[in-house]
């Protein structure tokens, strides 16, 4: 993964909620966690679910989620 952003932080999702367009992703990153709203499609497109490694990625005020290809 390469991307621009400084502030990645490394963990384990431990929760996906859907809604009706966006989901919630909570990811634990060394017992705190971190909460990034999302579109259901990314998440879809990232293939998240609970369990698996993934990075909260922080820019300014926004939280993105990436994952390993």
């Amino acid at each position: 993964m390469k991307i621009s952003a400084r502030n990645k932080l490394k963990g384990t999702v431990v929760e996906v909620t859907k809604g009706a367009t966006t989901s919630h992703v909570r990811i634990d990153v060394g017992g705190s966690v971190v909460t990034a709203s999302i579109t259901n499609q990314a998440v879809e497109e990232l293939k998240l679910a609970k369990g698996q490694q993934a990075y909260a990625v922080i820019k300014a005020s926004d939280v993105m989620v990436a994952v390993d290809d």
